[in-house]
């Protein structure tokens, strides 16, 4: 079974029990979310989700299901990122959305997204340091690769 259809499994499952689990896939949400190394715990959503709240998703059109995090709540849907992009996406709707992060399991510790002092600093850090990042591996370090190729370009 592959990890896509794990999870395609986990919204028809959710929509027969109240929490599942479910092993991560994809790099979109590390550092948190490992890929293929973490067990989240998905719960069936009740009511209009929360700023930084993370659920379970497909994105209009698609079967392809995603774990990011609400960045903002709007009156239409949220706006959605995960923890390791840049991109943002815009009015994902609670039609769309089959289940909430509840908690994981990393390395065997389970990990309560709701309790975790832990996890709150880390979504704290995460989300302030986003400029710094952003900065860094959007304009630094591509401006860096550039300027390593021409040096050398110039010795060979």
């Amino acid at each position: 079974m592959t990890a896509e259809s794990n999870l395609k499994n986990a919204a028809e499952a959710l929509s027969e029990n109240e929490e599942i689990s479910v092993l991560t896939a994809g790099i979109s949400m590390r550092p948190m979310l490992r890929e293929h190394k973490d067990i989240a715990v998905i719960r069936r959503t009740s009511g209009r989700l929360k700023r930084n709240d993370v659920p379970l998703y497909s994105r209009p059109g698609s079967e392809k299901f995603i774990l990011h995090r609400i960045l903002k709540v709007t009156p239409n849907g949220y706006v959605i990122r995960g923890d390791n992009l840049f991109k943002k996406e815009y009015d994902i709707k609670d039609e769309n959305i089959v289940g909430v992060l509840r908690a994981f399991y990393r390395g065997g510790r389970y990990i309560d997204c709701e309790k975790s002092r832990g996890y709150k600093l880390y979504v704290f850090l995460n989300r302030a340091s986003y400029p710094a990042r952003y900065f860094w591996r959007g304009l630094i370090r591509p401006t860096l690769g550039k300027i390593k190729r021409r040096i050398i370009r110039k010795n060979y």
